[in-house]
């Protein structure tokens, strides 16, 4: 080979400075883990902190929530059904105001508009409606919407409410109607709203006016000069030409009926509500106000749907952590050492992957008959459920057990045990930790399938579960939408949160990938 410096002059050659010497310079950066790499990967996934996020508030909702509210899931009130979600803030607006548009024929809307003449808590809206071709249209308040209702009350209770609205100011009981001018229709006979005259036509309950088109009051009345019986007749009125008295005649209103168990009395629910829960039971409630509405029973939906989050979320992480541990030591013998003991143990995760869960819980609930409805559905999803997890184990033990540095370590000595749980494990964590992220969703959507399909019942005392309020909602679907709506939003919303979160964590737990994203 020729020299390709021998023609160059020596004069080209000169000492070099020892300053202009280059070096390798320190690193001056720190290391980072394998745990703290893969959570600035997760960060740039956009989709997934969005996912994170969703997921953190759910989990919050669900576990704050019930302390935020003073209603039960044991709490019910049948007046208050199907009640419309309301928040105070929108209640001067047409939106979240549990309120709903209604047009209705003029005897539809005069009951209800005459609500709110009699005792000034207006079913109709702030009385404001609007007529077109003898159809009103207004807004109907359900909150507002039952009126006045009868109650039998014994002597003391009659005598506590008397002694509340003294104190409070507050009118609870309304004048009784005497029971031969309450409506001849056997299903509006007992609907203390009607006040008024009505006749039977068509079958039905019609108002009658008086010659001003007005209604006509029907109160129970008596003359000054009889004895007061019920002590307390608080109000006082003039009939007038179309009263039953002369005009001028001074007539007290009967305020109750005496039964053979004390009264028989006519309130407006509302104000009785807010007697019964702030005067008597003192529960910390203070009026009827619901932020999601009511069921089909009364129950509060935010509320029910809070405790069945966090019963879903408390009982899939347990379900979870299970699953993973067993599974883990399963898969890792499985895949550790491989063989005959790979083969026989996999064929029995086999004949237990093969019997269908639904099987399972039926045959579970036959044979733990009284046992908690709880403690079967742990066990049936625990029978199965730890069996993905160790197929994933053996999965990743299969693909790191022949690399080098576990080579190194056996020649060296360590023992299968230090192997296994030093050497290999780690390595198959990050695939490991995805898995389970992502059984959290699968083991909440199959809780409620299975209480939704009536298979198992959650719903007792202070438990119930988001299927069981999917599944008592969905025959309203049409008239009541609300009852089904937030429980499928709230679903939805944690599958959806869950599938970008645990794709986030896939990827950013997959060596792999490490740097694909700059």
């Amino acid at each position: 080979m020729e020299n390709t410096y021998e023609n160059i002059p020596k004069e080209k050659f000169e000492f070099a400075d020892s300053r202009d010497m280059s070096h390798d310079k320190k690193l001056e950066t720190k290391a980072v883990g394998y745990f703290q790499d893969a959570f600035r990967r997760f960060c740039k996934n956009k989709g997934s902190i969005v996912g994170a996020v969703i997921i953190i508030l759910l989990v919050l909702y669900a576990v704050i929530a019930p302390f935020c509210t003073p209603y039960a899931v044991s709490y019910n009130d049948t007046y208050y059904r199907y009640t419309l979600p309301k928040n105070e803030l929108f209640a001067n607006t047409t939106f979240w105001d549990g309120c709903e548009p209604r047009t209705l024929n003029k005897q539809t809307f005069d009951y209800y508009y005459y609500m709110g003449e009699e005792t000034g808590h207006n079913a109709v809206k702030n009385q404001e409606y609007t007529v077109d071709n003898e159809m009103y249209t207004f807004r109907l308040d359900s909150y507002h919407s039952m009126g006045c209702v009868y109650l039998r009350i014994n002597e003391e209770a009659y005598k506590s409410i008397q002694q509340y609205q003294d104190e409070t100011g507050i009118q609870v009981i309304y004048p009784t109607i005497p029971l031969t001018s309450r409506p001849s229709s056997s299903a509006a006979r007992n609907d203390a709203n009607y006040y008024y005259r009505t006749r039977v036509r068509n079958g039905g309950t019609e108002i009658v006016y008086d010659k001003n088109g007005d209604i006509i009051p029907v109160y129970s009345t008596r003359l000054a000069t009889e004895e007061a019986t019920d002590g307390y007749t608080s109000r006082v009125r003039i009939e007038g030409e179309d009263g039953f008295l002369e005009d001028g005649e001074v007539t007290y209103y009967n305020y109750a009926r005496r039964t053979d168990t004390g009264y028989e009395v006519r309130v407006n629910y509302y104000e009785y509500y807010i007697y019964n829960h702030t005067y008597v039971l003192q529960d910390g409630i203070t009026k009827p106000s619901f932020l999601f509405g009511t069921t089909e029973l009364g129950q509060d939906i935010f509320t029910c749907l809070a405790s069945g989050a966090r019963f879903s979320f408390i009982f899939a992480i347990i379900v979870a952590a299970v699953n993973l541990v067993v599974g883990a030591i399963y898969g890792s013998i499985e895949g550790y050492y491989g063989g005959k003991v790979d083969i026989v143990m996999e064929r029995v995760a086999d004949i237990l992957a093969a019997v269908p869960s639904v099987i399972v819980i039926t045959l579970l609930k036959l044979h733990m008959q009284g046992s908690s409805t709880i403690l079967i559905l742990f066990l049936a999803f625990f029978l199965t459920g730890w069996i993905g997890m160790a197929h994933t184990t053996r999965m990743q033990f299969y693909r790191y057990k022949n690399q080098e540095y576990v080579l190194a370590a056996r020649t060296l000595g360590a023992k299968d045990r230090r192997i296994i749980w030093k050497h290999i494990f780690p390595n198959a964590l990050g695939t490991l930790v995805t898995s389970c992220a992502l059984i959290i969703p699968s083991m909440i959507y199959s809780e409620v399938n299975l209480s939704y399909l009536g298979i198992i019942s959650l719903s007792s005392g202070d438990l119930t579960s988001v299927g069981t309020l999917l599944a008592n909602g969905q025959p309203f679907l049409t008239s009541y939408p609300h009852i089904i709506a937030f429980p499928s939003v709230f679903l939805a919303l944690l599958l959806l949160s869950f599938n970008l979160f645990g794709n986030g964590l896939r990827d950013a737990f997959n060596p792999s990938l490490r740097g694909s994203e700059d």
